[in-house]
């Protein structure tokens, strides 16, 4: 008996996806794109602040302003508040784009390659810079990286990659810019009705993700800070605390015999009792992180200025701030002279009315105005006139 031919199965030609939806379009990605470049216009503006105000380069050391007291606090609340309304943004841009990225043929010309090659940078860094801010907002680091300098050259590229995509989308972007504009006036109803839904879907992710957030930095939405990883009044004496004493390698035994150095011209020594001796100044300040949280309270110690002074230094003084903690990045801390001479600037000894708990730097931290969190230094030992 002959066995039977097998017949070998035909495979359907393989043809690129096709999108019949009318919301993947231009007018969708551009409605999308004017809140998403104004969301990272201002994340990158205070963003920028943000970094010089932690490391800023020798020559503008001296001239960071410690006025307004809240100048950071609202900048790095907008900050962080940006970048999350910019990630609901992103999604909804590339959801209106992805089609796009089937075209076929893929590559047309060599224009074509780089115009392409530029919107995988764009979108690559995009979404490269606001997910790994998002995991800093929780402090959660799983990579081998640092950080703070691959996030501010990140977002040097995304600044160059928006300027360059509108450059040579600028016709297309004005041709869909408004319901009058030449490229949308032959829109039927229905589609117009989409799309209005489909973007004040968008809107309200976006103000659901604010108003659940926002309250870490905005306390008077702080019964609606659902989704931020801390809540202002939650933590040791009503404030959070980012790097406890244990993390830090702060020991009961190492605060034992404390002393403070204040090193200057007639360098002296004191004790804790010999602090609290001096004369007493209080402030309410805030207290600012670069994660977004930020609290107001009220600290009282001595004016860092009249340590200066005792010291031999001169108005114009800086000052060196040196930690307790065996590890960190920031255990030594050098602050200019506009926040020296500030009289709100203090060497803390107490919180609230209550002496300093170990976590929050017991037995004195640095507080200032306009001053980023991990700038605020915990455990002073030795305070540097330069």
């Amino acid at each position: 008996m002959t066995p039977r031919t097998r017949r070998r199965p035909v495979l359907p030609p393989v043809r690129p996806p096709s999108f019949s939806g009318r919301l993947h379009d231009a007018r969708t990605a551009t409605a999308v794109g004017r809140w998403l470049g104004l969301a990272f216009a201002v994340c990158f503006v205070t963003g920028l602040i943000s970094h010089y105000l932690q490391h800023p380069p020798g020559w503008l050391a001296n001239g960071l302003p410690s006025r307004p007291v809240w100048g950071y606090r609202l900048t790095q609340g907008l900050h962080i508040a940006s970048g999350l309304a910019a990630i609901v943004l992103l999604l909804a841009k590339l959801w209106a784009v992805y089609p796009r990225l089937f075209l076929w043929p893929p590559l047309r010309s060599v224009r074509h390659a780089l115009e392409r090659l530029s919107v995988a940078v764009l979108v690559s860094t995009a979404v490269f810079q606001v997910f790994t801010g998002l995991l800093n907002v929780v402090e959660w680091y799983p990579w081998p990286f640092s950080f703070v300098p691959v996030h501010f050259a990140v977002a040097w590229v995304v600044a160059g990659s928006i300027l360059l995509h509108l450059a040579v989308k600028a016709p297309e972007i004005r041709a869909h810019w408004s319901r009058r504009s030449a490229g949308t006036l032959e829109l039927p109803a229905e589609d117009a009705r989409d799309r209005r839904s489909l973007l004040l879907g968008v809107g309200a992710a976006v103000g659901a993700v604010t108003l659940t957030t926002v309250g870490q930095s905005f306390t008077p939405l702080k019964r609606l800070d659902l989704l931020a990883p801390r809540h202002p009044d939650h933590g040791p004496q009503g404030l959070p605390v980012n790097r406890t004493a244990a993390a830090a390698g702060v020991t009961p035994a190492a605060l034992r015999d404390w002393r403070l150095e204040v090193l200057g011209p007639r360098p002296l020594t004191l004790t804790l009792d010999q602090l609290r001796a001096l004369p007493q100044a209080r402030a309410r300040l805030p207290i600012a992180c670069v994660e977004g949280w930020s609290v107001e309270a009220y600290w009282s110690g001595v004016r860092l200025r009249d340590l200066v002074a005792r010291a031999g230094g001169r108005p114009d003084a800086g000052v060196r701030v040196v930690s307790l903690e065996v590890r960190g990045a920031y255990r030594v801390m050098e602050m200019g002279r506009e926040y020296v001479e500030d009289p709100l600037t203090l060497l803390a000894l107490t919180l609230n009315g209550e002496v300093l708990s170990q976590d929050h730097g017991y037995p004195a931290r640095i507080i200032a105005p306009n001053r980023p969190g991990v700038l605020q230094t915990k455990w002073v030992t030795r305070l540097e006139v330069v």
